[in-house]
């Protein structure tokens, strides 16, 4: 991968960033999305963010080796200290990390956001912590994709800014309001290994000694939501 060919998953983050865009895309590493995005004519301006120093010289070096200064600002920050007022971001990018982490960096930023901003969100895991922290401030989802690409499974949410936030259900948050009406083969892959995790946790835990029998019976709900939710075999 590189700025001129991205991965599946950071070309499926690109194309919902719309023309025009002021972008900040934090956790850029090698800058590759935001290069991307300005050698294509899309973006104002864009800042790409790094916590890492490593990381950061990795995105000024390919910034610079694509005559790019004049689009795209690397600055070392941790998470949104990235962006600076003038800046006036209304898009922002946080791909490759863990859900958990991405609400991290969102609330530790949270006076940054001006809530005009479009956030588009690519968790490894965790997504449902995403979903609730999107709902609890104020953001709507609309749009999600989830897609396969080198033995790994991504799911991409992206949330605008609104005056009243749609309540999404326990369910909703957990497997995506959009992805659960699309109910993709991606979708049902990846719940599909999920239920044969908890198969197996299961089964150990009543072959111990002294079975947990709360956490099992808390296991044996979760592994039979997915068979009725997604696998529609309940």
């Amino acid at each position: 991968m590189n700025a001129s060919h991205l991965s599946l998953r950071l070309q499926t983050v690109a194309d919902f960033v719309q023309p025009g865009a002021r972008l900040a895309d934090i956790g850029s590493d090698h800058a590759y999305l935001p290069v991307h995005l300005a050698k294509q004519g899309l973006l104002t301006k864009a800042v790409a963010g790094e916590v890492v120093r490593g990381p950061y010289e990795n995105a000024v070096s390919e910034i610079e080796k694509e005559g790019l200064e004049n689009v795209i600002m690397a600055h070392l920050a941790d998470g949104l200290a990235a962006i600076k007022p003038e800046d006036q971001i209304d898009t922002i990018t946080i791909a490759g990390m863990g859900g958990t982490l991405i609400t991290q960096i969102l609330d530790a930023g949270v006076d940054r956001l001006r809530h005009e901003e479009r956030l588009i969100l690519q968790p490894n895991v965790g997504e449902d912590n995403v979903r609730q922290w999107l709902q609890n401030h104020d953001y709507g989802i609309i749009a999600e994709r989830i897609l396969a690409e080198d033995g790994h499974i991504y799911e991409i949410i992206v949330a605008d800014p609104v005056d009243t936030p749609t309540t999404f259900n326990p369910t909703q948050l957990k497997f995506g309001p959009f992805l659960l009406q699309e109910k993709s083969p991606v979708l049902q892959d990846k719940w599909r290994k999920e239920q044969a995790r908890l198969d197996d946790v299961i089964a150990t835990m009543q072959h111990a000694q002294q079975a947990p029998q709360a956490k099992i019976d808390a296991f044996i709900a979760q592994r039979n939501q997915i068979q009725e939710v997604i696998l529609n075999e309940g």
